[in-house]
């Protein structure tokens, strides 16, 4: 059906159609920031990283920020509330609809557009000091042009905070098998989208979804013009929890991999910038 690289535009049709469908029942990706998230929403946003390192700035005011694949009526909101400039892309006109439901609800102004994460086309180049991008990039069948465009429109010394599903967690089985093992069923990268699975934590129902290697991911952020700073994969282990949930498996695979990235100075789309020095 499909050939070695999906359709990136038969693939964005059926992902953006997916997320309506799930924004319109509700499922819990999809829930706007709760209440309490809007008190104090610097706090609630955390560190963004590994405990102890910092990966968000301290003070947002006035900051631009990107929320990329970001729709649902939360990541937008509280960034705007804490007082950042915030754009929202995303795919789907249901979740888009939701950050301007919230941002009615709180009169928080923020720019909400509609397209794809490897199209920023309609964004100026070094616009952003922040992006934050939740994960998205299982709905592509190919990451290089994301982190691409993420690049052109992140300002030099900006940051880039992304997660992402693990590989190994997309290569291994939902449920234990034979002596509670989550056995590896899948092979790492293979440009065709994973077959349909049973809804989870793990995967979201009707969507199309890809496995991105360690390569495509830290590769490709490193050569879009990013430095990689940290790298973590958040906690979700609980060994007391019972097998086959998503508390259990974590504690075999973890199930995301989170990403700071800071874009490198005098690098614009791939070409060195020749710095000259004046001779002592």
């Amino acid at each position: 059906m499909m050939h070695h690289h999906a359709d990136r535009d038969a693939v964005l049709a059926h992902n953006g159609r997916a997320w309506n469908r799930l924004a319109d029942r509700q499922a819990s990706l999809t829930r706007p920031a709760v209440d309490a998230a809007f008190t104090d929403p610097r706090t609630w946003l955390g560190s963004g990283g590994t405990a102890g390192r910092n990966w968000l700035p301290d003070r947002l005011d006035g900051l631009e920020v990107l929320c990329l694949a970001a729709g649902g009526g939360k990541h937008g909101p509280l960034y705007a509330a804490a007082g950042a400039r915030v754009t929202v892309v995303d795919l789907s006109s249901s979740m888009l609809d939701l950050d301007r439901q919230v941002a009615r609800e709180r009169r928080i102004d923020m720019e909400i557009l509609q397209g794809s994460m490897d199209d920023l086309s309609m964004l100026a180049a070094a616009r952003y000091d922040l992006v934050i991008h939740p994960v998205s990039t299982c709905y592509l069948p190919d990451v290089r042009r994301v982190f691409s465009e993420v690049a052109r429109v992140t300002k030099p010394g900006g940051r880039y905070v992304s997660q992402h599903k693990s590989p190994v967690s997309l290569q291994a089985a939902v449920e234990p098998g034979v002596g509670g093992r989550y056995e590896l069923v899948r092979p790492h990268s293979s440009g065709e989208p994973l077959p349909p699975e049973p809804p989870s934590r793990l995967r979201e129902t009707g969507t199309l979804e890809f496995i991105h290697s360690l390569t495509s991911l830290l590769g490709g952020i490193c050569a879009a013009g990013f430095a990689i700073e940290d790298v973590c994969e958040p906690d979700h282990a609980q060994p007391a929890a019972a097998p086959g949930s998503f508390a259990h498996r974590a504690v075999f695979v973890p199930p995301y991999l989170r990403i700071l990235a800071r874009r490198s100075a005098g690098v614009t789309a791939g070409k060195i910038v020749r710095v000259g020095y004046a001779n002592g």
